[in-house]
């Protein structure tokens, strides 16, 4: 380090040069690197959507489920697969090893696919295979509203002319347009025609299917030209379908329009969108895993004029829950955090320096090292989000310790009477090895990082990285920069201190009272911080003399707190929002209700939400009601109901609206809903970004999953799980997460019966298909739109509204003839109940219980659970019961930066004692960390917060620093310990002289960390928790290694030797030193 030291005092333009020109990169970068709010977590998931419409949540377990989990144990690297099954869709979630290579397996997984559709039933469409994970959420909604223009009419326009767009928008991705149905030419044939003209369902659809067929066209070359030769094959316009012939021959012609109706319309519904209550369409605006929130937000805000142009008048577009907004604010408001920080730290090393050109060196060195880190986060692919400013924030403190101690450093020097240029020379020379250790301990503290896994180290990385960048960044520029405007900004001493380190060196009691009396009789001539430092002298020799009673009582104490603190501590993912403005929640209603109920059920509660807060104070609402149309299986990845019963209703209120207790008002809501809708049962969800990305997935933060190998096994023990789990008084929402008691209208054919009337069961199927749902998976027919260029299908289905009895169903015609048969004359119709839905992993069917939790942390909720599902009692054999979603998370994650910071703590030990080497000195370090972990629990349970990831960085933080500031002072002690031959003189004195730099230090980093600590901003909340932390451990890490630290020191070191434990004999210092040999040799 010593090359580079001369080399920049030699060549000071070129620092200079060097500075601006990275001063130039860092600027670039800052324009250009992504913010968002959270860090690439990149999950390693893949989703299979594969849909059948209409066929049972059993059929699609047995026929398609299973299927897909036993070809999917090719691929390699599969760590778990899960499978959800509901009616006409299911839903296959592969999750892998974090060292698979993504690609490969994304490979993989296509050619299986591909192979397991030779074993699908017939009709079964390719699947849509996504990479998918908690980082692929919805940014915000693209809302269609129109007066005049129908649902269907609003989603053939978002999805041909709208939808398109969002290909031109970097790092953003769109599902199909939520709220209407795919525009289907609908034959909608009359019962009672069809019925009177002895037809069937299936005869009208093979009709229609034959008389509009896709045919190629060919070329006649007559003359000199070549014509093709396109027929009217497939209808030209909707209407024509009325003159397809059904029957000829004997008798009158019967033709389409004779027994139904032809429309331009859509699919059967099966969910609908409500938009401030009203049925609406919308587009969610998703971005990929490594894309921007706010670059997304922003590109496609730029494109709203185009889109709106595209669309008709009476048709309005507005961008809406937009999450950049939250993303803007958070990031905002840790810049301005950090940056009043920043300020604040330029204030306290002013007060301390005293001198402005000193001052304005130490500053100068915080903003580039600030520059240099987020240009080498922008070239290591992270971006700006609350981890990586986080990380800036905190180093800004530390920033301040590398550039402080080279220009305190230079000031003593300059006291011993040293020129300028010769005391910057050697200051910074003495202080570079000490500092580079100290930069090493710090980053030490970070380095568990690397063996983290999953979210844990998703989240740790990015904040270890913008710390580690800026603290070597700041080394470099204080054995640089520093020295340079040393040079030319610092003035020459004109006199020696009274208190320089050498007449502390020499300083007995007698001399000390001498000084005292100075002190009185000429108080102008000494400083504020020399009265202080003789004050903290006069302490640290009471203390001294009772070190046998104080380090047993230092050691007590702190460990006490830690202990006390730790089990009091509430323990969360994330600090918790108490104070959004939005909030989902879940609303499902009696298994089995049409959608039409439940779509009033969504507009009472809104109505209710207005009357709580305040109709002016609900900005807007979005619901979906209903399940997501089969054709767009990747809906489900966005909103998954697994009913008709179920809805999910967001909610945004006000900008004016003031939130006291988020919590308090989902439970008037919970009430509420209640009052009004006793049968319904409401479930709150997460809706913020943060909220969403930790769950991954989950829908509640408690979910306990019963995995049997026979449901109704599992079901049993879920319920007496669920009773358990009542007695908790402060969980809401419980409730099994799947639906097992779906109505179902059960028809058991008689084949023998059918076979005297010459039917088969396919037969039968087919005309019950075409009455019940549509011929739409059983009878694929298209229609070109040659205006638009696009292509539609056409079904034949009868209305609904005649479908509404069992005796309808029972009159279904099977076959035309004299005997005309119907259902009922060959099947039994009944009513029954059936799972609604069927999950697995592995062999096992699953059962989830979830529920909320109500003004308690996560940590003691998920213990209270362990307990319940232990007094659930033993479940029966083959059954697992394991606690999963945010819970299981938090475990993992907890356990991860515990035993990360115990390692840290480890290498940290191991790395001093190669420096001193001595285990003993290196101990004597250590000894400050019962005190920045009491220190920070202390202060976190005092301002109510939990310990979260958050609040974890900062208790990691704070050991670095607490690390650095005992190792200047004990260097400094053991320097003079081998000087003077006295370890309590040498502690002393080390003290004396390192009380400025460290008071400095940690005041510096506690005043900057105030803004954070606060949680005054807009999204305080979420980064208070590590401000507040990294103040209570540097308050209590200073006290300790001023005052306790000097004590440790002076008794572990009180007996041992002065002489170096190297084992070389030429080694002048060593025990083994062989001076007669030497001499002998030289001789």
């Amino acid at each position: 380090m010593d090359k580079l030291l001369t080399g920049a005092l030699s060549k000071p333009v070129m620092v200079l040069v060097a500075v601006l020109g990275l001063a130039i990169f860092s600027f670039m970068a800052l324009f250009n690197i992504p913010v968002d709010i959270f860090p690439k977590l990149n999950l390693p998931t893949i989703y299979i959507a594969q849909p059948y419409g209409g066929m049972t949540p059993a059929q699609m377990e047995g026929f398609i489920a299973t299927r897909y989990q036993n070809q999917m144990l090719y691929v390699s690297g599969i760590k778990d697969i899960e499978v959800k099954n509901v009616q006409g869709l299911c839903l296959v979630k592969l999750s892998f090893y974090e060292t698979v290579d993504m690609a490969q397996a994304a490979g993989e997984v296509a050619n299986q696919v591909s192979r397991v559709m030779s074993y699908m039933p017939p009709g079964t469409v390719p699947p849509t295979v996504v990479r998918f994970d908690a980082t692929n959420l919805p940014v915000g909604q693209l809302v269609f509203t129109s007066k005049k223009a129908t649902l269907s009419e609003m989603q053939d326009l978002a999805s041909t002319r709208i939808r398109p767009l969002f290909s031109q928008i970097p790092g953003a991705s769109s599902p199909p347009p939520f709220g209407g149905n795919e525009r289907t030419v609908v034959v909608r044939v009359n019962p009672d025609a069809m019925k009177s003209y002895q037809l069937t369902p299936d005869e009208i659809v093979q009709a229609v299917v034959k008389n509009n067929q896709i045919s190629p066209a060919g070329n006649v070359r007559i003359g000199d030209l070549t014509y093709m030769t396109p027929m009217n094959s497939v209808m030209g316009k909707v209407e024509d379908f009325l003159d397809i012939p059904l029957r000829t021959g004997v008798g009158p012609t019967v033709f389409l329009h004779d027994i139904a109706s032809v429309e331009d319309a859509s699919d059967v519904t099966v969910g609908y969108a409500l938009v401030n209550g009203k049925r609406s369409v919308y587009i969610p605006l998703t971005k990929t895993s490594d894309a921007s929130t706010m670059n997304v937000v922003n590109a496609l805000k730029s494109k709203l004029p185009e889109m709106q142009s595209l669309l008709p008048d009476y048709i309005r577009l507005k961008y809406e829950f937009d999450q950049s907004v939250y993303v803007i604010n958070a990031v905002e408001s840790l810049a301005s955090e950090g940056l009043i920080g920043a300020l604040l730290t330029g204030l306290v090393v002013f007060l301390f320096l005293g001198d402005f050109r000193s001052s304005m060196v130490v500053i100068v060195t915080i903003p580039i090292s600030i520059l240099a880190a987020v240009l080498a986060l922008n070239l290591s692919g992270q971006t700006i989000n609350i981890m990586t400013l986080s990380g800036l924030a905190l180093a800004i403190g530390i920033l301040v310790d590398q550039s402080t101690v080279v220009i305190e450093n230079i000031h003593q020097h300059l006291e011993m009477g040293k020129t300028k240029s010769r005391a910057i020379l050697d200051a910074a020379r003495e202080v570079s090895f000490p500092l580079l250790l100290i930069t090493l301990c710090i980053l030490a503290v970070f380095a568990p990082a690397l063996l983290m896994n999953g979210v844990p180290k998703g989240m740790f990385m990015p904040l270890s990285l913008a710390v580690g960048f800026s603290m070597i960044a700041s080394y470099i520029f204080s054995q640089t920069l520093v020295p340079v405007l040393s040079n030319w900004w610092l003035k020459g001493h004109d006199h020696k201190a009274l208190h320089k380190p050498e007449i502390l060196n020499d300083l007995d009691n007698t001399e000390e009272s001498e000084m005292e009396v100075y002190e009185e009789t000429h108080p102008k001539q000494i400083s504020g911080f020399e009265k202080f430092k003789l004050k903290y002298l006069h302490l640290l020799d009471k203390l001294m003399l009772r070190k046998a009673i104080v380090i047993p009582a230092y050691l007590i104490l702190s460990s006490g707190l830690l202990v006390f603190g730790f089990m009091k501590i509430g323990k969360d993912m994330m600090p918790k929002l108490d104070h959004s403005k939005q909030f989902q929640l879940r609303l499902i209603a009696q298994e089995g209700m049409r959608i039409e109920r439940t779509e009033q059920q969504v507009i009472t509660t809104i109505n209710l939400i207005k009357n709580l807060v305040g109709a002016e104070n609900v900005d807007i609402t979005s619901a979906f009601v209903g399940m997501t149309p089969s054709s767009y299986g990747t809906s489900a990845l966005y909103v998954f109901n697994a009913g008709p019963n179920e809805a999910v209703l967001q909610v945004n209120l006000g900008e004016h609206y003031q939130v006291k207790s988020l919590d308090e008002l989902k439970e008037k809501i919970r009430k509420k809903i209640h009052q009004q809708l006793p049968e319904t049962n409401v479930s709150f969800e997460p809706i913020e970004l943060t909220d969403k990305i930790m769950s991954q997935g989950a829908l509640t933060p408690i979910e306990v999953m019963v995995g049997s190998k026979d449901l109704n096994e599992g079901k049993f023990f879920a319920e007496k799980l669920m009773e358990s789990l009542k007695k908790i008084p402060y969980l809401r929402d419980i409730r099994l997460n799947q639906p097992l008691s779906a109505p179902t209208l059960d028809i058991q054919i008689d084949r023998t019966r059918a076979s005297q009337f010459g039917l088969s069961a396919d037969q039968i199927a087919k005309s019950l298909v075409a009455a019940t749902s549509s011929s739409r998976f059983t009878a694929k027919n298209f229609w070109l739109d040659q205006k638009k260029g696009f292509a539609y299908q056409v079904q034949v289905q009868l209305p609904e509204y005649q479908m509404a009895s069992v005796q309808d169903v029972e009159n279904i015609p099977l076959i035309p003839g004299q005997l005309r048969p119907t259902l009922g004359d060959v099947a039994v119709v009944k009513k029954v109940k059936v799972p609604g839905e069927f999950d697995r992993i592995g062999p096992r069917r699953i059962i989830t219980v979830s529920a909320n939790i109500y003004k308690k942390d996560l940590g003691a909720a998920a213990s209270d659970v362990s307990l319940a599902i232990e007094a659930a009692g033993t479940p029966p054999q083959g059954t697992v019961v394991e606690l999963k979603g945010m819970a299981r998370l938090l475990q993992d994650t907890l356990g991860s930066l515990s035993s990360g910071l115990g390692l840290a703590v480890v290498v940290i030990f191991l790395l001093l004692a190669a420096n001193y080497q001595s285990f003993k000195v290196s101990f004597v370090v250590l000894v400050t960390i019962p005190a920045v972990l009491a220190g920070s629990i202390s202060i976190l349970l005092l301002t109510g917060s939990t310990l979260n990831l958050q609040s974890y960085m900062g208790i990691i933080m704070s050991v670095g620093v607490s690390v650095a500031n005992a190792l200047l002072l004990v260097t400094n002690a053991e320097t003079l310990r081998k000087e003077y031959k006295d370890a309590a003189k040498a502690a002393r004195v080390a003290g004396a002289v390192r009380l400025r730099p460290i008071l400095m230090t940690s005041i510096a980093m506690v005043v900057g960390m105030i803004p954070m600590a606060s949680g005054l901003s807009e999204s305080g909340e979420q980064t208070a928790p590590l401000g507040r932390a990294v103040i209570g451990g540097l308050v209590a890490s200073t006290l300790a290694a001023l005052l306790i630290l000097p004590l440790v020191f002076a008794g572990i070191q009180k007996k041992t030797s002065v002489k170096s434990v190297s084992l070389n004999p030429e080694d002048s210092e060593s025990d083994y030193y062989d001076q007669h040999e030497l001499i002998a040799e030289n001789a």
